[in-house]
């Protein structure tokens, strides 16, 4: 059994077709067949049949991709440790963070890792948790800032939750029903238009949720926007959203109105592949990303809704 034996049996079991595995890989058709059938004969058993023209995993496949891609995740993380060894000269960390994040928290985090390590190159992915944790999952990612699901996380992942925070009611005029208490119920939102999120996004789940708690589905004026398109059909006065507070803080055409205990919150996590060991530059991320946790929690430098949760260190 040979490292680009497995490489091309996992290439077919994902696509489910020997020619387009074939042009994955970058080698011809009779080749790869022949190399997965090398494969097979040193395993003793088949790897894929044919079903209705469609190409299926053996029992004998469904026991070793599993193995396979570990092999090879760990194949590819010894080579960049490798890489990266003197001193983090070298090396690449992917980062993901949904929008609110990659605006807030990732910016000053980010910084201190390019002053410490200038020559390791960084790449942001900006998406919805759900998104990201796909990314991950897939190796497309190093690291993700998330929103952790009220339902748990994947068990694929490892989730550290860092920070929580209050979501708030943005609007571009005052809300009647806040005119007393400074403060809305989630049910005063039921004759409001709002304005959504797209499929992908935690504050779509979250809003979508606390509505139906509170007994209502709600009245969407816009359905599917990112980040900034949301605050700006909040602004142009098409509905009210659920937001983080720290988006808004930079948005003066938007009026925030506080939820009432209990209010909606989330956590917000940094997460990585379980099976996966992570190169130095990640852990080097990861580090610097703790330690301004706790420096800003120490100089009472994080946002207002925002308080810090004890976070794995190792």
């Amino acid at each position: 059994m040979q490292l680009h034996q497995l490489r091309y049996f996992v290439a077919v079991a994902e696509v489910r077709h020997f020619t387009q595995a074939a042009d994955l890989v970058g080698i011809t058709q009779p080749s790869l067949s022949k190399q997965i059938h090398a494969l097979e004969t040193d395993l003793g058993a088949p790897l894929f049949e044919r079903v209705r023209g469609n190409i299926a995993l053996t029992a004998a496949g469904e026991v070793l991709l599993p193995l396979a891609k570990r092999i090879l995740a760990d194949v590819d993380t010894a080579t960049r440790e490798v890489q990266e060894l003197v001193g983090l000269r070298r090396g690449r960390v992917r980062l993901g963070a949904t929008p609110s994040l990659a605006t807030s928290l990732a910016p000053p985090v980010l910084r201190r890792f390019r002053d410490a390590h200038p020559t390791v190159d960084l790449r942001v992915v900006e998406g919805g948790s759900q998104d990201l944790v796909r990314d991950l999952l897939r190796g497309d990612l190093d690291l993700a800032l998330i929103i952790m699901p009220s339902s748990g996380g994947d068990p694929g992942l490892r989730a550290d939750a860092i920070l929580r925070e209050s979501l708030v009611v943005a609007s571009v005029e005052p809300l009647p029903a806040a005119e007393d208490t400074g403060e809305l119920r989630i049910g005063d939102l039921r004759d409001q238009p709002l304005v959504m999120f797209r499929e992908g996004y935690d504050l779509r789940d979250a809003t979508l949720q606390a509505c139906r708690e509170a007994g209502f589905e709600p009245t969407l004026a816009v359905d599917g926007g990112e980040m900034d398109a949301v605050l700006s059909f909040v602004e142009a006065g098409l509905g009210v959203a659920l937001v983080p507070g720290i988006v808004v803080a930079r948005r003066p055409g938007v009026r925030v109105t506080r939820l009432a205990p209990p209010g909606v919150r989330r956590t917000i996590a940094v997460a990585r592949r379980r099976d996966v060991v992570p190169t130095h530059a990640g852990r080097e991320l990861r580090r610097i990303l703790l330690e301004y946790v706790h420096d800003a929690t120490a100089a009472a430098d994080l946002p207002p809704g925002v308080e810090p949760l004890e976070a794995h260190r190792n």
